[in-house]
């Protein structure tokens, strides 16, 4: 029969029509010619020659925008690595659930490399996956909301992956190697020594220094861009007492300032220093922002949350 339908394609034509006449095709079960070629359940048509079945190799990953507008640091990413070519693509939720087939990728499928980093302009490969890692990209060339390309690099965090889909790609890769995530675990060695440092201080007035220095930083921030030098953090870390040694400081200064200005992003230096909240914590962040930001403006002013605060049931509340 498959000699037959080769050698002769109007014969496999005449099959195809007997067998839909006579029910033997189900639902789904059209004959391939007549199919869409569909890109993990959208009818969105792949620009490339590769099959349905190499496409399946793919890792599946969530990821949310690091932004300091709320509106869009709320976005629910879903991503998607493809093993056979190494290219990726990423639909935002609301674009892309279960009832949406049209839906239009927020990062168009292509092969992308590192925008910023000890890794900058290599290509992502699958070691690049992991939560708490960050992905970039030129906001220029990409569809985006102009909130999100006032900032010439969009930065995706990593927020959940499909542990199976990992698995199987790295036991199926003969390419995956760990030496590629070396950089990233000599950089995390960097931020745990600092970060050991200062936990004797921290662990004595740790939320006082944090919210202090962020009032620092906005006082000295004069071009309110969100960035320092490496004169205003030294100066600011000196100003709170926070000894770190100039050689660990050098080390993660060489880290941050990935871009070579001399200017580093406020957050960016917070975080590297006092750690930050895992993403599985951040998510509930995430969810009480967004009942806050109930008009989706991506600010919540103090008279809003005033609303929504409560204290009826604080211990000193009901002690009168």
């Amino acid at each position: 029969l498959v000699r037959a339908v080769l050698s002769d394609p109007e014969q496999s034509t005449r099959a195809d029509v007997y067998k839909e006449t006579h029910g033997l095709l189900g639902l789904g079960a059209a004959p391939m010619r007549f199919r869409k070629r569909t890109l993990h359940e959208t009818k969105i048509r792949t620009k490339s020659g590769l099959t349905e079945n190499m496409l399946s190799n793919k890792l599946r990953f969530d990821s949310r925008i690091i932004s300091r507008n709320g509106r869009d640091a709320c976005r629910e990413l879903i991503g998607f690595f493809f093993a056979c070519d190494r290219s990726l693509t990423v639909y935002e939720f609301c674009h892309f659930g279960k009832n949406r087939k049209n839906a239009l990728p927020f990062i168009q499928k292509g092969v992308y490399k590192h925008q910023r980093g000890q890794k900058k302009g290599k290509a992502y490969n699958l070691s690049d996956f992991y939560i708490g890692a960050n992905l970039t990209f030129q906001s220029a060339d990409h569809n985006l909301p102009e909130s999100i390309k006032q900032n010439p690099v969009l930065t995706l965090r990593v927020i959940s992956i499909d542990e199976a889909a990992m698995d199987f790609l790295k036991a199926s890769s003969m390419e995956f190697k760990q030496e590629c995530s070396k950089q990233v675990v000599d950089d995390s060695k960097v931020f745990k020594k600092i970060q050991g440092t200062l936990r004797d201080t921290l662990s004595k007035r740790g939320v006082r220094v944090i919210t202090g220095l962020g009032k620092y930083f906005r006082h000295i921030d004069k071009n309110r861009n969100g960035f320092l030098s490496q004169a205003d953090f030294k100066e600011a870390l000196k100003v709170f007492h926070l000894e770190i040694p100039e050689g660990d400081f050098e080390s993660l200064w060489l880290i941050l300032d990935d871009s070579k200005s001399d200017k580093v992003d406020c957050g960016e230096f917070t975080r590297a220093v006092f750690g930050e909240m895992n993403e599985y914590r951040k998510a509930f962040v995430r969810k009480a922002y967004m009942k806050l930001d109930f008009n989706k403006t991506g600010s919540v002013p103090m008279v809003d949350i005033t609303k929504c605060y409560c204290a009826k049931k604080h211990p000193l509340v009901l002690a009168g």
